[in-house]
């Protein structure tokens, strides 16, 4: 594991307010019918500009489409948001020869990491989110799926909290200038993520982003100009997994 540890410090709890999270959740029909709005709306609003060098890597489950031309051995890569299937992670590494950073405060998580060995995958058990603070964590509404959410209540049961970081203090922990891929899988935490980004122009090459929140489709295509407007061109989407590069 990479060296990454930091002091919990009551000072950085900054959890979002189990209150306003209440007052903001949806029945899960609800969810699923504003996540397929999103998801037939929004890419026939965005331009998409394929690249001849797309490839899927990882399961049926776990895969993303990268673009292969821009990354190597040398490349830094963020995967935040493991669960219990690092197949895109592990296929980068087989694939390029490059390291990859995960991240993720889930226990079961934890749990499924400590049994990968291979020395380029580095696991950092905390979050991404868009400033340094410890956050709660929600359960997810089927006690059997591993993934639970900071930004939304979905289940019931008592989560957990866990130390997170902003994209610029990992990349300051771990002596990185720059981020070439940054994977988000984390549940409803992406927005806040992205627009922290697009306003600090912390920029990685390449992002590949699972928008999990349920909002209103024109919140992320308002979301997705943002990030077009600091360079970022949409090149392809699969279900609520968008793959974007910078220029």
């Amino acid at each position: 594991m990479s060296g990454c540890a930091v002091t919990r410090n009551d000072e950085l709890r900054r959890p979002l307010s189990r209150t306003a999270l209440e007052r903001a959740a949806v029945t899960p029909l609800v969810r699923r019918i504003k996540l397929k709005a999103a998801e037939v709306v929004v890419p026939r609003l965005t331009r998409i500009l394929p690249r001849d060098d797309l490839e899927r890597l990882g399961s049926d489950y776990g895969g993303w489409w990268v673009p292969t031309g821009l990354i190597a051995a040398d490349s830094v890569v963020y995967a935040a948001g493991v669960g219990e299937d690092a197949s895109f992670d592990l296929a980068l590494i087989e694939r390029f020869g490059c390291e990859v950073w995960a991240m993720d405060p889930t226990p079961r998580s934890i749990e499924y990491a400590s049994g990968i060995t291979d020395p380029r995958w580095h696991f950092l058990p905390f979050g991404l989110w868009k400033e340094d603070a410890i956050l709660h964590f929600h359960p997810p509404a089927d006690s059997a799926h591993v993934s639970h959410s900071a930004t939304e209540v979905r289940g019931s049961g008592p989560g957990f909290d866990a130390q997170c970081h902003s994209l610029a203090t990992f990349t300051e922990k771990l002596g990185h200038d720059h981020v070439d891929l940054l994977k988000m899988d984390i549940e409803g935490a992406e927005g806040a993520v992205l627009d922290w980004i697009a306003a600090e122009r912390i920029l990685p090459r390449v992002l590949c982003v699972e928008f999990d929140a349920p909002e209103n489709p024109w919140v992320l295509r308002r979301r997705l100009g943002r990030l077009e407007a600091v360079g970022y061109v949409v090149r392809r989407t699969e279900g609520r997994n968008y793959t974007l590069t910078l220029g």
